[in-house]
Order: C-alpha cells, then sequence, then structure tokens
C-alpha cells in the first residue's frame, strides 16, 4: 500500500507527465500546422499590353511609300476637284476678276461684231429666259454672272459652261498632286520617325512636336519643287473662257502665258522671267506650312487614339476608318484656320500685271483684303474650302496608310 506521500508523489510525477505529454502533442500540432498544404497562390496575371497605335514600318521603302501617296493623291484630285474650281472662283470674284460676257461692253461688242452687231447673243446660257433683247442683241442682267454663294457657283457653272467645267484644271491638279503627295507624305513619314527617335533619345518633352515639325517641313519641300503647276491650276480655275467652242489653255499654255507677259513687259527688261513661275510662293508657303502644322498636330493624337481602341486586331477597314475620321477632322480645322492665307494665295497668283505681283507681299495682300471686305472678305470660300480640304486630307491619308498596310502585310506574309 501506498502512502500518502507516495500517492501524492505518484500523482504529481503522472499529471507532470500527462501534461508533458499535452505539450508535446500541441507543439506537433503546431509544427504540423506550419507544414499543412498551403493554398494554391494563382499566378501573377501576365501584365495587359497596352495596345500600341500602328506607327509607319520603317521597312517600308521610299518607292512603296511613294506608290501609296500618288494613288491617294489621284483619287483625292478627281474627287474634290469641283470643290477647289467653286472656292477658287468666289476668291477671285471677290479680288475684282468679272465672271461676265466681255461683249457686254458696249466698245468690246463694236470691235467684235462691227458696228451692225447683228443677232448677238450674249446670253449667260442659251436657256436663259431673264435676257433682254436691245435691238438684235440678247444681253442677261449683270446678277445672271454674279456668284451669291457656294450652291449659286455650282449652278451657273453647269449651266453657263457645262458640268465638265467643274473639273477645270483637274490635269494640272493630277501633275501636280502626284509629284507633291510623292513627295509630302513620303517624307512626312521619314522625317517624323527620325524626330521621334531623335527626340527620344535626347529631348523627351519634344516628342510630341514631331508631326508639327516634320508636316512644316516636307510640305516646304513639296510645295516649293512643284509651284509652277499650282500656279497654272489657279489660274485655269478663275478665270472663264469666252473661245467660242475652242479648247481651253492646258498646264503648259498657261505657263507659256505668264512668262509672256513679263518678257513683254517694258519695266521687266531686267527681270529674269522663269521668277514669275514662282510668284506667290511666299503666300503658298504661308498658307500650306501652318495648315500641315495645325493638320499633323491634330490628326497624329486622333489617329492614335482612334488605334489604340482596335489595338492588336487591327485591319484593313479598321485603318482605314481610323485614317479617314482623324483626316477628316484634321483637314477640316486646318482649313478653316488658315483660309485667310488661301485667299492671299489666290489673289497673288490670280495677279496679271506682272510687276505687281512679283511686287506684293502676303502681308500687303491680307490688308488689302481686310480693307475691302473685312472679316468677311478673309473667310471668303470657307465653305467650300472646308468641305474640300476635309474629305481631301481623309481620301489622301487613309488611302495611303492602307496601302502601306497592305504592302507591310504582304513583305511579312512572304517572309
Amino acid at each position: 500500500m501506498l502512502n500518502k506521500n507516495q500517492y501524492d508523489h505518484f500523482m504529481n510525477s503522472d499529471q507532470s507527465s500527462a501534461d508533458a505529454a499535452t505539450h508535446e502533442y500541441e507543439l506537433e500540432l503546431i509544427s504540423d500546422s506550419s507544414t499543412m498544404i498551403e493554398p494554391i497562390k494563382s499566378p501573377p496575371p501576365p501584365p495587359q499590353q497596352q495596345p500600341t497605335p500602328l506607327k509607319s514600318n520603317d521597312k517600308l521603302g521610299l518607292s512603296e511609300r511613294t506608290l501609296s501617296a500618288a494613288g491617294a493623291a489621284v483619287l483625292s484630285a478627281i474627287i474634290v476637284n469641283p470643290l477647289d474650281v467653286v472656292k477658287t472662283r468666289l476668291q477671285a470674284q471677290a479680288a475684282g476678276v468679272a465672271y461676265s460676257h466681255p461683249m457686254t461692253n458696249h466698245t468690246s461688242r463694236m470691235a467684235v461684231f462691227g458696228p451692225n452687231m447683228m443677232f448677238a447673243d450674249l446670253r449667260c446660257s442659251p436657256t436663259c429666259t431673264r435676257a433682254g433683247v436691245h435691238g438684235t442683241v440678247s444681253i442677261c442682267p449683270p446678277d445672271c454672272f454674279e456668284y451669291k454663294g457656294t450652291l449659286d457657283v455650282f449652278y451657273k457653272i453647269i449651266r453657263q459652261e457645262g458640268v465638265a467645267r467643274l473639273w477645270r484644271g483637274t490635269n494640272a491638279g493630277l501633275a501636280l498632286a502626284v509629284p507633291t503627295v510623292g513627295i509630302y507624305l513620303p517624307c512626312y513619314d521619314i522625317f517624323r520617325n527620325w524626330f521621334e527617335d531623335f527626340s527620344a533619345q535626347n529631348a523627351p518633352s519634344m516628342t510630341p512636336y514631331a508631326p508639327l515639325l516634320a508636316g512644316s517641313l516636307s510640305r516646304s519641300l513639296a510645295c516649293t519643287t512643284c509651284y509652277p503647276i499650282e500656279l497654272a491650276r489657279t489660274r485655269m480655275q478663275a478665270f472663264k473662257d469666252f473661245n467660242g467652242g475652242k479648247k481651253s489653255p492646258g498646264v503648259w499654255k498657261t505657263l507659256v502665258d505668264v512668262l509672256s507677259s513679263v518678257k513683254t513687259s517694258e519695266n521687266m527688261k531686267n527681270v529674269q522671267s522663269y521668277r514669275a513661275l514662282w510668284t506667290g510662293l511666299g503666300a503658298q508657303l504661308a498658307r500650306d506650312v501652318p495648315f500641315s502644322a495645325i493638320c499633323w498636330s491634330t490628326l497624329e493624337p486622333v489617329r492614335r487614339r482612334l488605334l489604340s481602341l482596335v489595338g492588336e486586331e487591327a485591319n484593313a477597314v479598321s485603318v482605314l476608318g481610323a485614317n479617314f475620321s482623324a483626316g477628316f477632322v484634321a483637314g477640316s480645322l486646318a482649313a478653316a484656320a488658315t483660309c485667310p492665307l488661301d485667299v492671299a494665295k489666290t489673289r497673288r497668283q490670280i495677279e496679271k500685271d506682272p510687276i505687281r505681283a512679283l511686287r506684293m507681299t502676303t502681308r500687303q495682300t491680307l490688308m488689302e483684303v481686310w480693307r475691302d471686305g473685312g472679316m468677311r472678305g478673309l473667310f471668303t470660300g470657307v465653305g467650300p474650302r472646308v468641305g474640300r480640304a476635309g474629305p481631301s486630307v481623309g481620301i489622301v491619308v487613309s488611302f495611303y496608310e492602307v496601302v502601306k498596310y497592305a504592302l507591310h502585310r504582304q513583305q511579312h506574309a512572304a517572309s
């Protein structure tokens, strides 16, 4: 039998061993819990790639870019030429060009028809019912020959000169557009890529200004190179022909007439005649350089924003839509902003006095327009100009980019 002290000692030792066992068990649970299967952690999702806008592919050569630009220029020149004719007529009329028939003047009629003037038909069109008969001469009232707005110009040109007259100067436009755009857009691509790479390495804050600088520089180069054709086109569109069914003078004949007027002027003997072919170049650059700067600095962010919505799923349709929309908006804004400079350019190009034409400056011309017509005079023809520039820029840029996209896909597939 155990005495009381032995019993207490036994119980205490048993209790301590039990506590020790319990403690060891708890430690095992703790250690086991530390080695329990941890919840499966899903791998972090891959970082979402931000859609990057399509950039002009540097692998495309100058010939491919020029081919794209030439096709775009031909398409644009044919579609929007009527609006260009209307705009030029409105600006030329504001500058003092008279669109009435030259035989409405009594002295001119006497010189052409003689003293009898038998049955002279001086109506604005054969179907005009407003013509009055004065003796044996049918003459329309003056307002039959005056343009009162964009739609009125369309109506009177079609009625008096025929529908084909709306495409007057298209041959000059094509002769101008192909080399001009063929220089302009490829050089813009090359200059922009160069400016962006240079600014990214040396001055990152200047990168957003790359389209502005590239557009201004490439436009100046294109305008200076092809300016004589632009001069011929403006004159062909501005002046109304009264040749009695004879073929109207073309680009070459128009330029020869410009040179002839210089050679026959007594006060221009010491002036190189070829300078007349660049009459108004300053006004042209004053218009086109700001136009390109505004256009490209607006077009690039809008285009990149639209293309970023498409991302990697871009195809020819999305490239066409994004570029046309961006080009339409940018071209319209740039055309409206530079309309006063376009008015000055037209006035300088249609000036027939060679001495005055070479002495005129863009600033003097703008002051003259402001003095004669105020703000309304400075924005003469803004409607057809915006209506022409928006679709024109949209067509040129979208066609150019789609052809480049197709050529790039073809090269990628071949490789």
